[in-house]
């Protein structure tokens, strides 16, 4: 019956059509002062900052704002569909079922608003309103099947004596013979082996398995301070850290986030250092890159696929869809674009 169902899930994915919503990042909104237009990748004005707001380019439109209300326009800078909205947020497909046809038929359409209260409408590329809004399934497609969430049981492991008072989890290392398990002794962590010898003492706080390839790790915290341990109990990354995270990036690569006093560090999974410098907070984010916290609580940023880093000197930062761009908001409150060459899209 199981197998049924994901052979069902798996045929509705690859029968509705699905669209990734992508910016078109060939023109770049660029603020000059207080207003805003389009530059290209090289920073030339190709569309004179004249709006008092502007966003990137989706299907070919961009909403624009003057004054209060929001309209849309084309690359080459020509009003489309007038500045008759509150809110307008960008284009994208959708689907409208044909029964009749026996097939979806795909139309392109944005949320928008004429009323000062947010309540939304769908429009065409012509402004007019539509009698219903599309569906959309960007999130249709599967990539994994639910994760087995069975608790393991170990009722078949007597131990000798008072070792543990219940094992959580378990791991194997490499070459090696022996099983491992993961145990709590008064309300404390350590590992034991099958020969119920105990290999990391039951002293920690927390102690999690982390497997990074075929090799498996324990991120382990004691006393307040964090660290990765090997299998075997022999130290990975010294237990005398602030914090210690594990990251995987959406190209695959592995990195350890290493936050000391007012230090701050990432390191590959061999430990050769990718950046470090005075951070008081380094988090990942999916969309490639690093967001990076100073202890002025100034941010900065690293881009993953340029290796660029860019300082912490921004109030705020947030990466944009794709890793070749972050929005930032400087000191004096204002907003731009910065690209991973380290190009700022505004000039005051």
């Amino acid at each position: 019956m199981k197998s049924k169902k994901l052979i069902l899930i798996y045929f509705i994915a690859i029968t509705i059509p699905v669209f990734a919503q992508q910016a078109d990042l060939s023109l770049i909104p660029y603020r000059q002062g207080d207003l805003w237009g389009y530059a290209d990748a090289n920073k030339k004005i190709i569309i004179k900052p004249v709006y008092d707001q502007a966003n990137l380019f989706y299907e070919g439109y961009a909403s624009v704002k003057k004054g209060e209300k929001f309209g849309y326009i084309n690359k080459a800078g020509k009003v489309l569909i007038p500045f008759n909205y509150y809110i307008a947020k960008p284009f994208r497909y959708g689907y409208f079922d044909n029964p009749a046809r026996h097939k979806t038929d795909t139309v392109l359409f944005a949320g928008a608003s004429v009323r000062k209260d947010g309540y939304e409408i769908c429009i065409n590329t012509k402004g007019a309103t539509m009698p219903r809004c599309p569906a959309i399934n960007e999130n249709t497609v599967i990539d994994n099947f639910a994760e087995n969430t069975s608790v393991k049981t170990y009722s078949n492991i007597k131990a000798n004596g008072n070792l543990y008072d219940k094992i959580v989890d378990d791991y194997n290392v490499i070459n090696g013979d022996d099983n491992y398990y993961i145990a709590v002794k008064n309300n404390l962590l350590g590992v034991f082996n099958n020969k119920f010898s105990v290999v990391i003492p039951f002293e920690y706080s927390s102690l999690k398995k982390l497997t990074i390839g075929a090799v498996s790790y324990l991120l382990a915290e004691k006393k307040g301070k964090q660290g990765v341990l090997n299998g075997n109990g022999s130290a990975f990354i010294a237990v005398e850290n602030a914090t210690v995270s594990f990251a995987k990036s959406t190209g695959g690569k592995e990195y350890f986030i290493i936050l000391r006093e007012n230090t701050g560090s990432i390191m590959d999974t061999r430990l050769t250092k990718v950046i470090s410098g005075n951070y008081t907070d380094i988090v990942y984010d999916k969309e490639g890159g690093f967001v990076l916290t100073g202890p002025e609580k100034m941010k900065g940023y690293y881009f993953e696929n340029t290796k660029l880093l860019i300082n912490t000197k921004y109030a705020d930062v947030t990466p944009v869809k794709d890793g070749n761009f972050i929005w930032v908001t400087t000191p004096a409150g204002k907003s731009g674009y910065v690209s991973s060459k380290g190009d700022e899209f505004f000039s005051e």
